[in-house]
């Protein structure tokens, strides 16, 4: 199972550097006009999700940082005829004026807010030692605070629904992963606070759910910009054992999910009365996230991710 480099697709892509839910209450369901808002859909899982969104009548407000990127999305929606349930919106996760202004629009417009999906992200691969804490902080703005601005945001407008907050997170947001250190770190915090956010909502009627996919082929991996060559070179002392990781990778593709096939366990998520804290999108996925759980030294951990460098 590989870490980064088969995890969401997104909308902030950055050339890579070496460096309890018995208590959940259900979803208002009253109304036929449930809006649900997803960010980072330009590609792959988010554009996925919010096609299978829209087919399953949910009003579908489909966000990216550049609206110009949003052809295939719309193409993918007419050719599953629901073009007229999914709308595109320029948000700006980085950006909580933007996140504020596209949430406050759709709760204007629509009247009400059900349910956000924070899946955009931005891929990374490197290690301490190789680069700045600057490029750590980074990751982490667009995978960590961008998730907690579009929640802000959407706090409101959830609990007058009696609504729901989806994030997309990663198994590397459970399992530590070589060459991963910035984006499992980012991917961890959010895992982290909406553990702990989960029982708060849940006392004001939301609900919150982490969606972990495992190795999904989408253009995740080109957002990425690795230049294997280049960043091996670069990688000194860590040449060979970046190199091996990349083959690792690499190879986890032969099991990878399609987009569409990982956005099934979301969508049922966002559908269901009662959804889960935490779901994973196949039983690879469920398997890799297992070792950890059971794993109260870390050593289990540690000796199968070591397998992958050396």
């Amino acid at each position: 199972m590989c870490g980064l480099i088969v995890m969401e697709p997104n909308n902030y892509g950055r050339q890579a550097s070496v460096a309890p839910s018995e208590s959940r209450p259900p979803m208002n369901t009253t109304s036929p006009a449930k809006t649900v808002v997803i960010t980072g859909t330009s590609t792959g899982i988010g554009l996925a999700a919010a096609v299978a969104a829209a087919r399953s009548g949910w009003h579908t407000v489909a966000t990216m940082r550049d609206t110009s990127r949003a052809g295939a999305l719309r193409e993918a929606a007419a050719a599953a005829g629901v073009a007229d349930l999914v709308e595109v919106r320029q948000m700006d996760v980085t950006d909580p004026a933007s996140v504020t202004a596209c949430i406050d629009a759709v709760v204007a417009e629509h009247g009400r807010l059900d349910a956000v999906v924070n899946n955009a992200g931005a891929g990374h691969v490197g290690t301490l030692e190789q680069e700045t804490v600057e490029d750590v902080r980074a990751v982490m703005e667009v995978n960590f605070f961008g998730v907690l601005h579009v929640t802000k945001a959407a706090l409101p407008h959830l609990r007058a629904a009696g609504g729901r907050v989806l994030s997309v997170t990663s198994v590397g947001g459970v399992v530590g992963q070589p060459f991963n250190e910035a984006y499992c770190a980012a991917k961890f915090a959010v895992e982290g606070f909406m553990e702990s956010l989960a029982p708060v909502a849940a006392t004001a009627g939301v609900a919150v759910t982490l969606v972990e996919p495992g190795a999904v082929a989408s253009e995740f991996v080109n957002n990425i910009g690795v230049d294997v060559d280049a960043m091996t070179a670069a990688a000194g002392p860590y040449g060979d054992a970046l190199r091996k990781y990349i083959g690792h990778a690499t190879g986890s593709f032969g099991a990878a999910q399609t987009p569409a096939e990982s956005v099934v366990p979301l969508i049922d998520a966002l559908n269901a009365d009662r959804p889960p804290l935490r779901v994973q999108t196949s039983d690879q996925a469920r398997a890799f996230t297992a070792l950890k759980l059971t794993d109260q030294d870390g050593s289990t951990v540690l000796d199968f991710t070591s397998g992958w460098v050396s």
